[in-house]
């Protein structure tokens, strides 16, 4: 904790959706992004994305289909299966592109459907601003927001603890750096 009284988030830690994925697979062997959904709550596409990144990582694969188009996945084992905290922090920066797209791809998404959304949904709070900060200060926001989103996140795995009328919501914070930078000599 910090002098803030906020967790140090700077460890690599796996995602909460990628962790309990894991988890789920080791109690029942074989799932799909559907009986994900079912147990986890959430949709079938946001199983299926982290599904797949687990793929990518070489902790799960693809487990023999018996017909349909169900997707099957299953935990990688014997001297295949490296299964670690840091696993995804190794992978980097591939993951956060891939997660970028997909907030970005979401997010298209959003703004197609908006309007055939339930009337109480039809608001989103997207903004953007660029305000002026030391290192330091920027550094406090990230920890300020992370903190507040902390207080949510239990939901995400935990079914008994959200409200009857939740629903997911991406929340997206960027917090970077507007440095004028050299062009490089290409010539």
């Amino acid at each position: 904790m910090n002098e803030h009284g906020v967790v140090d988030d700077r460890e690599p830690k796996p995602h909460p959706v990628r962790q309990a994925l894991l988890e789920l697979m080791a109690r029942r062997g074989v799932i799909t992004a559907t009986d994900a959904a079912r147990e986890l709550g959430g949709s079938t596409g946001l199983y299926s994305f982290h599904l797949r990144s687990l793929a990518r990582f070489g902790l799960i694969e693809e487990s023999p289909a018996e017909g349909g188009k169900a997707r099957p996945w299953r935990l990688v084992t014997g001297d295949r299966a490296v299964v670690t905290e840091r696993t995804e922090a190794e992978a980097g920066d591939g993951l956060g592109l891939l997660a970028r797209g997909l907030e970005d791809e979401s997010y298209s998404r959003w703004l197609e459907g908006k309007a055939r959304a339930p009337a109480r949904w039809r608001r989103d709070e997207s903004f953007s601003q660029v305000v002026y900060l030391t290192p330091e200060e920027m550094a406090g926001m990230a920890e300020v927001v992370k903190a507040l989103i902390a207080q949510f996140r239990h939901r995400e795995t935990d079914r008994s603890s959200r409200p009857a009328d939740a629903a997911a919501v991406a929340v997206l914070a960027r917090l970077f750096p507007l440095l004028e930078f050299e062009a490089e000599d290409r010539s």
